[in-house]
């Protein structure tokens, strides 16, 4: 067994180069509401869930994004209430949210 059952990788890059970059669309924020949801819900820590950040993943285009280990699943956001139902559906139930990957 692993240390954690999932973990989801929220990309919190910032590019001075003028391309598009995830933390342009407030992913760093998008990362802690997450982390607060994934707490609160009873399944932070080992064989739960771990909200990690991370730097660029090269989906900025597509972004701001996030992706769920071990599935492989890539999602896109845009305000805490698509974080809400990534954790309630993805996180907490196992279902994928379709609208939301990428």
């Amino acid at each position: 067994m692993t240390h954690y059952a999932r973990h989801i990788f929220f990309c919190v890059n910032r590019r001075e180069d003028g391309r598009a970059c995830c933390q342009d669309h407030g992913a760093e924020q998008a990362r802690q509401h997450a982390k607060a949801r994934v707490k609160a819900a009873g399944i932070a820590g080992p064989a739960g869930v771990r909200v990690n950040s991370a730097g660029c993943m090269d989906r900025c285009e597509e972004g701001p994004v996030a992706v769920v280990y071990p599935d492989g699943v890539w999602y896109t956001y845009l305000d805490t209430r698509d974080i809400d139902e990534i954790v309630d559906e993805h996180l907490v139930n196992g279902r994928v949210v379709d609208r939301l990957r990428i």
